[in-house]
């Protein structure tokens, strides 16, 4: 049977049932690329669909039958796309099959930063009563910055203007933007933003784009929410911002370098709210993005063929 590699552990019976006929591979959980190169020499598969791991050079090259390469979501900043073009390999995208989940993870960790909810919880349950004591940050009436302006930006600018905020939006690829969402500069997202939050893919252009620099020209007492990709922010250059109050709160989703290792400088930080790139990972998310990243591959297979 012709082959289908999947950098995971599993893929949704919806999306399987599309492959019936195919032998799906699975690489597991934390595949590395040796791992990728060893499966592609053993069964050559005529599609990869990207979980988890790198796709680089070195995998393609494993497979001479690859065709397509289909990102199980949306980033495809783990597949090296120049080297999929070079050899001729189509790289697509289930864009938008996560959006709902991932907008609602960035309203999640914006709402637990402005209302202080994983500490007040913590100290709850250490049984104090801190009502005489703590102000939450009401969102109502503050302006909201998003950059990225794709599926997840504008569901989560659809939030933040049903709350009551002033929304900023800067993408230079965005067209027909919703009459709440006001188009403007990265100038002006850090000069008028109470809260940013980022929406992007991370490019070569805009690797760092949080840094000591950029967040110096914040607002002090900026929120920053990240669903998006870690590499968009300075670690280093946040965390200090975060110490010096410059950053009221970071909500984060996505980290540098993942998984996130012991010790590293966020955990414990009490200003900043951690999750584990879970934004797009929900059951009904898990089964959307399956699907399209079958029915994707499949696409371009039945393309390819016809072509012939």
């Amino acid at each position: 049977m012709t082959a289908i590699l999947v950098t995971g552990a599993d893929l949704a019976p919806q999306a399987l049932d599309l492959l019936e006929g195919y032998e799906v591979i699975y690489a597991g959980k934390t595949p590395t690329e040796d791992d990728l190169v060893a499966l592609c020499r053993a069964h050559d598969p005529v599609a990869i669909i990207v979980r988890y791991g790198k796709v680089g050079p070195a995998v393609m090259d494993a497979a001479p039958a690859l065709k397509v390469i289909s990102k199980h979501g949306s980033g495809t900043d783990t597949i090296d796309k120049a080297a999929a073009q070079a050899r001729g390999i189509e790289v697509v995208a289930a864009v938008g099959a996560n959006a709902a989940a991932v907008a609602e993870q960035a309203l999640a960790l914006l709402l637990a930063c402005a209302k202080s909810v994983v500490a007040l919880d913590a100290r709850m349950h250490a049984g104090h009563w801190d009502k005489a004591t703590h102000k939450s940050l009401e969102l109502g009436g503050r302006t909201i910055g998003l950059i990225g302006l794709g599926a997840i930006g504008l569901r989560f600018a659809r939030m933040a203007d049903a709350l009551g905020m002033r929304v900023l939006g800067f993408d230079p690829y965005a067209k027909n933007l919703p009459a709440y969402v006001q188009a403007v500069d990265l100038a002006t997202i850090w000069a008028e933003s109470d809260a940013i939050s980022l929406h992007c893919p991370l490019t070569d252009d805009n690797r760092g784009l949080l840094n000591a620099e950029t967040l110096a020209r914040c607002k002090r007492g900026v929120i920053v929410i990240n669903t998006a990709r870690g590499g968009l922010i300075e670690e280093a250059a946040l965390l200090a911002a975060v110490r010096s109050g410059q950053v009221a709160m970071a909500g984060l989703d996505s980290f540098a370098v993942e998984p996130m290792a012991p010790g590293h400088p966020f955990q414990g930080e009490k200003n900043i709210v951690l999750s584990p790139h879970i934004g797009g990972v929900t059951s009904d998310a898990y089964v959307n993005m399956g699907v399209g990243a079958a029915k994707n591959l499949l696409q371009v297979l039945a393309r390819q063929t016809t072509s012939v």
